[in-house]
């Protein structure tokens, strides 16, 4: 029987009729009709396979999620059995109806169980520490090795306690706070057992009196002492090292050496505090010395006795403790420092409304902490990078006293300064200061450079980098500003005094600044700036300006972007102003090997080398100036065409207009001659002979006309000037004349003085002339010849001035000059 066709819906029937449509179109296609229906089974086929398998899986999947669902709800149901019993059981624990009750009431409990504990503990904690407290105190004098190994297991508990409590919250303050005041009294119960048998062997030993009685047996008790002191202070020694607290504090006095300092600090007290005649405001040396002496006479002592000791103590802790057991001696001294600074404690109070006193104790504190330094090379802390500071640091920068010395060292320097230039003689100029050939300052300025080298000296000693900038600044580049705006205002007065008004006004005081008067007020600004200013230069090369100026380039570039201060409240911009505009530069640029060259004193050395050119500069025009004055006859001389022939062999005299130019050029040359050095003077006379030679040749030799004797009169009177001036100029003037720097001028004068008479000629040119009897007879180019190869056309010019050895005057110069003869110009 066939099995009958389901029903299709509507839908469907419609989805089969166009599926049926699309796929038989034409009749052919109904021979292909059997595959198509095979198609059609095939994927009918799987499509049941397919739907088979979806209804396994959701028939899995049902059973799995009715699983899930049954095994939750018995959870359910198993935990609500469980919370109705917890819940019956701790109302019958607690005796309440109310679950939430109950459940408070339990937490108490619990609250109460857990404080129980921690009160356990504690009193486990405070039986151990008595307990350990009592060990040590039984066993002191008997076994005092396990007392130190008691107390140590008691200060470890004690700082273990101190170091928890913030984690805890501050819980227990009590409990620490009474183990802490425990292991103290234990501390300070074994200190004074120990140190008491120490000074029972230090009796012995006659310490610290010179004749010292140190057989072996005391020598072995008395090593025995210092380990036991040394051993109880341990524990605090590794408490520094593991917080390293030795890099950023005083180094620890070990307690041995403290003991066996006792004695020498009341020897100290009895003589240096009260009214005994040692203890004296005004001489502070007498207690520095002594400690000094307590140094020197002791610490040998130590490094023979006691570096033993520290030898052996090195080798049994860890590399942390190790640098206190360094250097005996340099323990010894740090047993000492202390000593020494109460008494300076007490000591400042007293002096500090005192200026003098307090100087004089600061330079002797440097004093001591140089020998110091160097006879004992003390170093506290071997294991800082830095020196030793010193107490002069100590009292300075920790106790702050700096500001106050400064304050009094520059009023001393300031004061000093006002006495020098207040001295009459202050503004003449020193000639036996200096070297001869250098230029003479006044003696203000040497005395001001003086002060200023001793305020260095006084300086120098000082550990730290802003006391030694801050000194620079405030008190020597004081009195360099100070002295140069003296200085400049001695040069603005000249000036003032040499202008038209000035002249008018002062009237008869003319006197005082003209002629050598007035050199001389020049030449005090120009040798003072010049002194003061190849000091600077000097100073700046010295170790000490050198490594201040190396650490100030090595602060600037490493706070350069942090915005900090380089010395004290001194920002970068403060400290360049004051020394070098390197320093700025050096801020802006990066990395160690970008720093600016520049020096300490380059702003203040800039400023009198400013003053120092304008001063030259001004003695220049002023030479210049009188030279020119004094010429002013000599141009008005308007004779030389008509001065007749001499034959006189002897030289001729000057002509007698030029004596006032001659007798102004020697004492004026002659006095800078002596107040100048060589350099500046062959400047300056340079300038001088190059204006008075551009004088003569405007105003006299190319407004005139000369005759033959008028040109030899007119030579021979430059002639008599250079000499006047190499004179004048003595050493100075013996390397190169006058007449070489008035070149020009030289040259012009060969060509006015050339023979009117023909003679042989030496190279070049027509040498010959024909005589009456037909011989040839040589001559020499002159007048006629030189004028007219000099006149023919510029390259006969350049051979005849050529062969007259005439190299810089021009063609039309030559022949300017030439036509100045009246031979020519007629």
């Amino acid at each position: 029987m066939a099995t009958p066709l389901p029903v299709l819906s509507s839908h469907e029937r419609t989805r089969v009729e166009d599926y049926l449509n699309d796929k038989l179109q034409v009749s052919a296609d109904f021979e292909s009709l059997d595959s198509l229906l095979t198609s059609l089974r095939a994927q009918h086929d799987l499509q049941r396979k397919q739907l088979a398998e979806a209804q396994e899986a959701l028939s899995n999947a049902s059973k799995a999620s009715d699983d899930h669902a049954e095994a939750t709800r018995k959870r359910a149901e198993a935990f609500n059995e469980q919370q109705a019993d917890i819940d019956r059981r701790l109302k019958a624990l607690t005796g309440s109806d109310s679950s939430d009750e109950a459940a408070k009431r339990f937490e108490a409990s619990i609250e109460k169980l857990r404080r129980l504990e921690i009160s356990r503990n504690y009193m486990t904690l405070l039986k151990e520490a008595e307990q350990l407290s009592k060990e040590a105190v039984n066993n002191i004098k008997d076994q005092p090795h396990v007392a130190i190994k008691s107390y140590t297991r008691l200060r470890n508990i004690s700082r273990s306690l101190i170091e928890a409590q913030p984690a805890a919250e501050g819980a227990a303050p009590h409990l620490v706070d009474y183990v802490e005041k425990l292991a103290s009294a234990l501390r300070e119960q074994m200190k004074a057992e120990f140190t008491r048998r120490l000074q029972g062997t230090m009796e012995e030993m006659k310490w610290p009196s010179k004749d010292l009685n140190f057989p072996e047996e005391l020598q072995a008790q008395w090593t025995e002492n210092i380990k036991l002191l040394l051993g109880l202070q341990k524990p605090e020694l590794q408490d520094r090292a593991s917080a390293s607290a030795h890099s950023s504090t005083e180094p620890p006095v070990l307690l041995p050496l403290e003991a066996m300092v006792h004695p020498l600090e009341l020897r100290f007290k009895y003589h240096f505090s009260g009214d005994k005649p040692t203890n004296r405001l005004d001489k502070p040396e007498y207690f520095l010395a002594h400690i000094m002496d307590l140094i020197n006479n002791f610490g040998g002592f130590f490094a023979s006795y006691l570096q033993p000791i520290f030898d052996e103590e090195a080798q049994s802790v860890g590399a942390d403790l190790k640098w206190n057991f360094y250097n005996a001696s340099h323990a010894y001294i740090t047993a000492l420092i202390p000593v020494l600074r109460y008494k300076i404690s007490t000591f400042l109070p007293q002096i500090s409304t005192h200026p003098q006193l307090l100087s004089h104790f600061v330079h002797e504190l440097m004093n001591f902490d140089n020998e110091v330094r160097e006879s004992w090379n003390y170093l506290p802390d071997p294991s800082s990078n830095e020196d030793w500071r010193g107490m002069t640091w100590d009292v300075l920068t920790k106790q702050g006293w700096f500001d106050r010395w400064l304050q009094v060292e520059k009023d001393f320097a300031l004061a000093r300064y006002k006495e020098i230039v207040d001295t009459p003689e202050s503004g003449h100029i020193d000639y036996e200061g200096v070297d001869l050939s250098s230029t003479k300052p006044t003696k203000a300025a040497i005395r001001v450079n003086d002060l200023l080298e001793t305020i260095t000296e006084r300086y120098q000693p000082l550990s730290s980098f802003s006391q030694k900038l801050r000194f620079l600044i405030d008190i020597q580049i004081t009195i360099f500003d100070h002295f140069h705006e003296r200085l400049h205002s001695a040069l603005e007065a000249y000036l003032a005094m040499t202008s038209t008004i000035g002249r008018t006004v002062q009237g008869a005081d003319g006197a005082s600044i003209e002629g050598v008067a007035g050199l001389e007020r020049l030449s005090r600004v120009f040798g003072s700036a010049e002194y003061l200013e190849k000091k600077m230069e000097d100073w700046s090369n010295e170790v000490f300006f050198v490594e201040l100026w190396t650490e100030l380039q090595e602060r600037v570039r490493l706070n350069k972007d942090g915005g900090k201060n380089v010395a004290g409240n001194m920002s970068i911009a403060d400290v360049a102003s004051r020394t070098s505009q390197a320093v700025n530069n050096n801020s802006s640029s990066h990395g160690p090997g970008t720093a600016s060259d520049g020096a300490l004193f380059d702003e203040t050395a800039s400023a009198y080398r400013q003053l120092r050119l304008r001063s030259e500069s001004i003695i220049t025009s002023t030479l210049t100036s009188n030279a020119r004055s004094a010429l002013k006859p000599y141009s008005r001389v308007s004779t030389w065409a008509s001065i007749s022939a001499t034959t006189s062999a002897t030289p001729l005299p000057p002509t007698s207009d030029l004596a006032p130019v001659m007798r102004t050029i020697s004492g004026e040359i002659s006095f800078l001659a002596r107040v100048l050095g060589v350099a500046p003077l062959r400047r300056i006379i340079r300038q001088v002979l190059l204006a008075i030679q551009t004088y003569i040749w405007g105003n006299i030799l190319t407004r005139n006309t000369f005759s033959a004797a008028g040109a030899t009169q007119f030579i021979s009177d430059m002639e008599h000037l250079c000499s006047v001036v190499d004179i004048a100029l003595g050493p100075a003037g013996q390397t190169s004349g006058s007449m070489k720097v008035m070149r020009k001028l030289g040259e012009g004068l060969v060509l006015l003085g050339l023979d009117s008479a023909d003679q042989k000629v030496e190279s070049g040119g027509d040498a010959t002339q024909q005589t009456e009897d037909g011989s040839e007879q040589d001559t020499r180019a002159g007048l006629w010849e030189v004028e007219k190869r000099l006149f023919k056309d510029n390259e006969s010019a350049r051979v005849v001035l050529a062969e007259l050895g005439i190299e810089t005057l021009t063609e039309a110069e030559a022949r300017s000059v030439l036509e100045r003869r009246v031979e020519i110009g007629n």
